[in-house]
């Protein structure tokens, strides 16, 4: 059985390829076969198996099979997996710009005064 901690690193790891994020982009519009997502590549069709079979360990895609068709699925657990941990950040971020923006806002009233005084 997989770990949590080991999940979210597959997840990140599968995530860190520009190609696999725009695969899983193409899939979160609805299920494709291998030929459709290697469409928009100019890589070999055994470089975006490669690809797929990344996204399939980390448990981010699904693949069926239908006649002589492997369609491929999203598979949204693990970004949602994702999503929980980085929520614990949020409160960080959204106060960290919250001091930025109190720090511009003061930049900009004192520019506003020099402004006035010349």
């Amino acid at each position: 059985m997989i770990q949590p901690a080991d999940v979210l690193s597959q997840t990140l790891s599968a995530l860190a390829d520009p190609t696999r994020r725009a695969i899983l982009a193409r899939l979160s519009q609805g299920e494709a076969t291998v030929n459709e997502l290697a469409a928009p590549f100019d890589i070999s069709l055994p470089a975006i198996s490669r690809h797929l079979k990344v996204l399939e360990s980390a448990g981010l895609i699904t693949r069926g099979r239908e006649a002589q068709w492997r369609p491929c699925k999203l598979k949204a657990e693990p970004l949602k997996q994702l999503d929980g941990w980085l929520s614990k950040y949020r409160p960080f971020w959204e106060g960290s710009f919250d001091r930025m923006d109190a720090y511009l806002t003061q930049i900009q009233k004192a520019d506003t005064k020099k402004g006035k005084r010349q």
